[in-house]
């Protein structure tokens, strides 16, 4: 049988979003309370009355940025300037805004741990709490809009921005942006997905084409976008690269046709900073504003001036750009309220407690021979160049957008000094064979550099490699500590190490988690929200790169793009990302999807499933058959058993995690949509699902399956 395409991809409104928040039908509210949405049609009226209050050169000024961070106001005509500040992990507060006139700064800002850590919690309502967070810090500093979440997916490790994203199942990434942005906009801050779409390279993106086929767009990078905009994100930002060669900011067919007809999305469209080229494409695409709107631009904004004043490009088609905007800041009460909540200062340690909490929860134990949790009378070496790790950048680089500062941080070293008492810590950034072969337990901890506009390689540089293999050969009781925002490459010591801790990019006191998960305070619960390849030969992402791009990688965030000849991205696995790939093609990863340990055990019985009217219904007994409390992920995957086209052996639909005592139970059932067993045609450009057998499959990770149910579609 055949779904309209109108159904919601792989059913993720269902599964994941009720709604934005309460409705609100007044036309002209006085002021929208937190998380209260106007009706689209009352903002698109209230909109409709001040296009024509505007004047021509106030409609151009609209059409960009004003500097390089705020949409354009006219405060005498009721439309204030409205702040758009970055990154989804935090306030990434600027002191180079042009017009400080227009914000007070905040003084400082909490670092979360990276979004990518966040997903490898696979917890829904800490993803709200976690940003709920951060809107109360944007809201205490005048921030109308962040410039977040970021749903991109990790089709590619050695991507920079890996970190940033949330994984690479695109379910898994739907849930958890759907509750972010719920959690941000409870606070009245408005939310903007990016980067729509398939911006999986860093590698010069402006001059990257991602090659995608019509079936992989729907079905792998469409859906977290859908989940956001059901979720009520109203800003979406277009991406830097080309499409199927065209300019994702100028492309008509992804704004028009995908973006608006088909996810339905009703709000303001950006685009990111500096990546469009073509002022009439722009007009034509849906476009809504050309992001930034500094005189570096004065190019583009000469030209846009020049157009309107002489007519050119018709008013109509000026008010059909613009129009979104100012709906949109009708829609959310940014128009209609004060600035500034700086009562909400007050919530700064809450903010922290949140920050260590998803730390606790993201750190992933991915290999343990029993050494950890340590026992009370080992003693650790902290070693290798990494101990140095400066906590204040675990969340990029300040020349990135996703660079957020932080405060109180704590060390690596002072937080294990503080969990297991001084005089069992020693440090040496570069010991000797003697110090490795005589240390009771080695941390030995390696970092990469994950950073905006950086494709990094998968490999450790060779000085960290050589070190771990050093360690490794003189001390059985070496454990390694991963602080990374992807995947990297553990082929030559993971076997022979005791221990892997990925401790990921923890945030300005994430390092007190890590150091609780050595100590056993904290018991690991993380699961890992992508796989990491034994070599990345065996990823489909293995040749992005194009030949000689070594030579450019050099020097990080080198901008010289005028060098690099356009390339093309061939998305040529189509559907197959990440575990669905290694699954499907039978190569098996070092680590799957989904995977992480616990210190204590787990056993799921009883497992059942019916198909109730459009739902399926799956059922499981999760236990704790061990000594400590801990959490699990029960993990439901779906797979076709005859199917018609190519498709994953399984793909993942639907999760929940699960605490508990020892010895303690828990029934958990799971709602399955019967359409998110669907895949897309691309001959009837719809949605198909095909009647027949399928099979269930229940676990605690892609590898890691307790129990297969089949079931019949008819």
């Amino acid at each position: 049988m055949t779904l309209k395409s109108t159904l919601s991809i792989l059913a993720i409104a269902s599964a994941i979003v009720a709604s934005a928040g309460p409705k609100v039908d007044k036309a002209k509210p006085a002021q929208l309370a937190p998380g209260q949405v106007m009706s689209w049609d009352d903002a698109y009226a209230r909109a409709d009355q001040k296009l024509k209050e505007l004047t021509p050169q106030e409609k151009a000024h609209f059409m960009r940025a004003h500097s390089d961070f705020y949409y354009y106001g006219v405060p005498s005509k009721g439309i204030p300037f409205l702040y758009l500040s970055d990154a989804s992990q935090g306030v990434h507060i600027r002191t180079n805004l042009p017009d400080t006139s227009l914000v007070k700064q905040l003084d400082r800002s909490t670092a979360f741990p990276a979004p990518i850590m966040l997903t490898a919690t696979f917890n829904p309502s800490l993803a709200g709490e976690y940003a709920k967070a951060i809107g109360e810090e944007c809201r205490a500093g005048g921030i109308e809009v962040l410039l977040g979440p970021g749903v991109n997916i990790t089709k590619n490790s050695q991507c920079g921005r890996n970190y940033e994203y949330l994984g690479e199942d695109p379910y898994l990434s739907g849930v958890m942006a759907a509750n972010y942005i719920k959690g941000m906009q409870s606070t009245g801050t408005a939310t903007c997905l990016k980067h729509f779409i398939c911006n999986e390279t860093e590698f010069y993106r402006r001059r990257s084409n991602s090659v995608v086929d019509e079936r992989a767009l729907h079905e792998i990078y469409m859906p977290p976008f859908r989940a956001g905009i059901e979720a009520g994100a109203p800003y979406v930002m277009t991406s830097y690269n080309m499409v199927n060669g065209e300019y994702a900011g100028q492309n008509r067919h992804l704004i028009t046709d995908l973006l608006r007809n088909e996810l339905g999305f009703r709000g303001a469209v950006m685009s990111d900073w500096r990546s469009v080229y073509d002022l009439d494409k722009v007009v034509e695409s849906g476009q809504n504003s050309i992001m930034p709107g500094s005189r570096r631009e004065a190019f583009l904004i000469d030209s846009i001036d020049a157009r309107v004043a002489s007519g050119s490009i018709p008013m109509a088609k000026v008010d059909a750009m613009i129009r979104p905007i100012i709906a949109t800041g009708y829609a959310y009460g940014l128009y209609d309220r004060p600035k500034y909540q700086r009562e909400l200062l007050s919530r700064f340690p809450d903010h922290a407690a949140t920050a260590l909490k998803t730390a606790e929860e993201g750190t992933v134990l991915l290999r343990n021979n029993g050494i950890l949790p340590l026992a009370s009378d080992r003693k650790v070496l902290l070693a290798g160049k990494a101990i140095d790790y400066d906590p204040r950048n675990a969340n990029n680089n300040p020349a990135s957008s996703a660079d957020v500062k932080g405060w109180d941080y704590v060390t690596l070293a002072d937080a294990l000094r503080g969990e297991l008492g001084a005089d069992r810590v020693a440090l040496s950034a570069t010991p000797s064979d003697s110090e490795l072969k005589s240390a009771d337990v080695v941390l030995a901890v390696v970092e990469t550099t994950d950073l905006e506009s950086y494709e990094r390689p998968f490999a450790l540089d060779k000085a960290q490699e050589a070190f771990v293999r050093r360690a490794v050969a003189l001390n059985p009781n070496t454990i390694v500590l991963v602080i990374s925002g992807s995947g990297i490459r553990m082929t030559s010591w993971n076997d022979r190490v005791a221990a892997v801790i990925y401790g990921w990019y923890p945030g300005q006191n994430g390092m007190k988690a890590i150091a609780g998960v050595i100590s056993g305070r904290v018991n690991p619960s993380g699961k890992l929200p992508m796989t990491i390849e034994r070599e990345f030969a065996d990823s489909p992402a293995k040749d992005v790169m194009p030949k000689g791009a070594e030579f450019y990688t050099l020097a990080p965030r080198a901008y010289n793009e005028g060098l690099i000849t356009p390339y093309d991205v061939n998305y040529h696995e189509g559907v197959l990302v990440g575990y669905r790939w290694y699954d499907t093609k039978g190569i098996d990863p070092l680590y799957h999807f989904g995977h992480g340990l616990s210190y204590t055990t787990f056993d799921i019985s009883r497992p059942s499933v019916k198909v109730k009217g459009d739902k399926i219904l799956v059922t499981a007994t999760l236990t704790n058959t061990g000594s400590r409390p801990g959490a699990e992920v029960i993990q439901v995957y779906a797979g076709e058993d005859q199917p018609t086209v190519t498709r994953p052996v399984k793909e993942l639909k639907a999760f929940r995690k699960v605490s508990l005592a020892p010895g303690k139970s828990e029934t958990v059932t799971l709602s399955i949509d019967r359409s998110a067993l669907s895949f897309w045609n691309d001959a009837t450009h719809s949605w198909q699902l095909n009647p027949g057998a399928y099979t269930l499959s229940i676990g605690t990770a892609s590898d890691n399956i307790a129990a297969t149910l089949p079931i019949t579609i008819r």
